[in-house]
Formats: C-alpha cells, sequence, structure tokens
C-alpha cells in the first residue's frame, strides 16, 4: 500500500453512529445466537419452536436438542396449522456457509409467521460446545 493511501477498510467511510446503531440494533429483530437458543432451551420452557431445516440425512446425524425438523422447502402453512399464528420460529442450517435458514425464514415471513434466525447454524452450536442430539426424524 503506497503512504497515506487509505486500506480497504478505510476506503469507504464507516455509517454516522445513529445509522450504525439503528443497523445493529434492527439485527437482534432479525436473528439471535446458539447462546441464547441453548439458555431458552435449557430452561424447560422455550418461547419460540427451534427448526432446523436441513436435509433428513443431516438431521439425523446430529441437531439441535428440541429442534424439529422442518426443510425449508416443506415449511407450508399446512404443516405449521398446530402453532398459533404468533408463534415465534427460530430457524438453522448448517452454518455461515450455508443459506437455509435465511430460505426458511422468508417462506416462514412470506406466511405472515415471526421469524428469526440462529446465527452460526450447527457450526456456531459445536463453536460454543454445545452437544448435539441425533436419531429419527420429528416434525
Amino acid at each position: 500500500m503506497e503512504p497515506n493511501m487509505p486500506s480497504a477498510v478505510t476506503a469507504v467511510p464507516a455509517a454516522p453512529a445513529a445509522e450504525a446503531e439503528a443497523h445493529f440494533a434492527a439485527e437482534f429483530r432479525f436473528e439471535t445466537d446458539c447462546w441464547d437458543v441453548h439458555d431458552a432451551l435449557a430452561s424447560g420452557a422455550p418461547d419460540f419452536v427451534l427448526l432446523d431445516v436441513r436435509s433428513p440425512a443431516l438431521y439425523a446425524r446430529g441437531h439441535v436438542p428440541g429442534a424439529l425438523h422442518f426443510p425449508h422447502g416443506k415449511l407450508v402453512e399446512s404443516k405449521l396449522a398446530e402453532w398459533p399464528l404468533d408463534t415465534l420460529f427460530v430457524t438453522y442450517c448448517a452454518g455461515p456457509h450455508c443459506n437455509g435458514a435465511a430460505r426458511g425464514a422468508l417462506r416462514l415471513a412470506k406466511l405472515g409467521r415471526p421469524v428469526k434466525i440462529m446465527a452460526g447454524g450447527i457450526t456456531g452450536w459445536l463453536d460454543e460446545g454445545f452437544a448435539l442430539a441425533q436419531g429419527p426424524l420429528s416434525a
């Protein structure tokens, strides 16, 4: 880098503080993290439904304990009828390299359902040191 030349980090100026505040505050309306999901599940009375939107084989190999298996392509209103319309759903997939959680969240939002993504997915869950459950499909 030549002297007095901005780096790739500073070449585009940071947003003003008020814009940054609004942006980062809004993220919490769309995402939660593995730690908060783990704590809520450990309470025994989570106030959301956790959906693993990956393939049946991946779910069976290892999933978040308490998660229901619901591939994102199968999220249709008739399969959600057992939950009240105001039920919060939290979707997750393999991790940051996967867009399945976003696909599932989009389908739920289009159905008028409240939804968040569990940031990090299975990768984040394992990075936090949390165990996976194995076994048959649910939902």
